[in-house]
This record gives structure tokens, sequence and C-alpha cells, in this order.
């Protein structure tokens, strides 16, 4: 049920403009990353194995017809790469008074005990707040490890940033729908409502935690006559 949208050529899609599909040139993604539902019926969404024959190869031949041999890369703008080092030697720098560890910790808990298996508006409203204050306290992050080689404590803290900012996603994500659908299941609105969330949910993170939601269409129709349509069921066990 997440990951990230992607057409049946393994490009990155997102809405744009007004299309709600529109590529991303030059990025694809395919297994667990990527969303495309290729399972349906009582899948939580595409499965590593499947995505990754199928998709993969079709990713390798639209790479194919995409990038010319031999060309070289485009040069990035400076204020790209500057944001770049700057966020890796601020993180690296950083000076604050918590260790990764208990910052991860915290994150950890607050995700556990409010966006669990079964969620209800009370934990995850409640999970918003806490899970945001949990964000913030990443600013008074401490590394110790200074270093440019084997620093594990660097590497640590960048994949802390990048699960914080998917913590604060999913959890205000999971408040935001109001039913049941796959992996997400509230006790609150214990079934689909096909009417109102039919749809994906597109979510991006700034730079003060602050999410902003957005939706994609979900196309339910095949590209051949082979293989019919899967139409939606309630997931059971």
């Amino acid at each position: 049920m997440g990951g990230i949208p992607t057409n049946y050529h393994g490009e990155v899609v997102t809405p744009y403009d007004g299309n709600p599909d529109a590529v991303v040139p030059g990025l694809m993604a395919i297994g667990e990353a990527a969303c495309v539902s290729v399972h349906g019926a009582n899948r939580l969404g595409s499965n590593s194995l499947l995505d990754l024959v199928v998709f993969g190869r079709a990713a390798a031949l639209r790479a194919k017809e995409t990038v010319t041999p031999g060309a070289p890369h485009k040069t990035l703008p400076a204020h790209v790469t500057e944001r770049i080092l700057s966020r890796l030697d601020g993180i690296r720098h950083a000076n604050g008074s918590m260790p990764t560890a208990e910052i991860r910790k915290n994150m950890q808990r607050v995700m556990q005990n409010h966006a669990a298996v079964f969620r209800t508006a009370e934990t995850l409203d409640e999970g918003c707040d806490l899970i945001a204050k949990v964000w913030g306290s990443y600013k008074d992050i401490k590394l110790t490890d200074r270093g440019m080689i084997w620093n594990s404590d660097l590497v640590e803290a960048l994949e802390l940033d990048n699960l914080l900012g998917q913590a604060v996603i999913t959890m205000v994500g999971a408040a935001n729908r109001k039913e049941s659908r796959g992996a997400h299941a509230r006790e609150d609105f214990p079934d689909r409502h096909d009417e109102e969330w039919m749809k994906h949910t597109v979510a991006w993170i700034d730079g003060n935690g602050q999410v902003s939601l957005d939706y994609r269409p979900v196309h339910m129709y095949t590209l051949s006559n082979d293989v019919q349509v899967v139409p939606p069921k309630k997931r059971v066990y």
C-alpha cells in the first residue's frame, strides 16, 4: 500500500501541472521501493520478487531507450550540490545533546504505540503531535565521530534523518485516511470506503516537518485484454 508510484516502464510518476502521472525524468523504482500493485486482491501491495522480475526488465528496456551510451552527465546547478554538502557537513559536525540512538528509540516507540497494526483517531492524532516533537528533536542531535572514513555514527544519523521524514508522513497520512484498506486498519473506520478513498495518497514534507498531501487516481484497467483488472477486496485472514 506504500512506496514510490511508477508507471509500467518503472519510471517514477508524480502529480505535476495538472497531470497526475507526470514522469520524473531519469528516476526509476522497482521492487519493494515501488508501488504498482501488480498482485491486487488480498495482497498488501507490490510483491518484491514479482515486481523485480516484471518491472526490473521493463525499467531496463526503458533505460536503454532513454540513455545515450557514453553521454556525459549534465552539470548540476551549484545550489543543488551546495545543499547536499551543507546537509552532510551539518549533520557530521552536529554537537547537540541527544545521541542518534536516543532519538531513534523515541521515534520507534511513538510509531509502535500510535501507528501500530490497529489504529484509531485518538492514537493517530496524539501520534502526530508526538512524532512532530521527535522530528524537532533531531536539531539537537550529537555526533561524536567527525571522520569521513567508515563513520557509522554519521551513517546512522543520515539514515535517521530519512526515517524521521517517513515516520511523520506515515503518521499524518494514516490520520488523514479515514477507512481501512490493506495494511491500514482503523478500528474506528473498519471498512473500505471506495467512494472517498479509492485513490493514492502522495505526500511531501518540508524543512519544518510540515506535511502536504495530494492524491493520484487508481487506474482500474490493464494494458491488454490478456489479463483483466483485479477489483479491490476486503482484507481477510
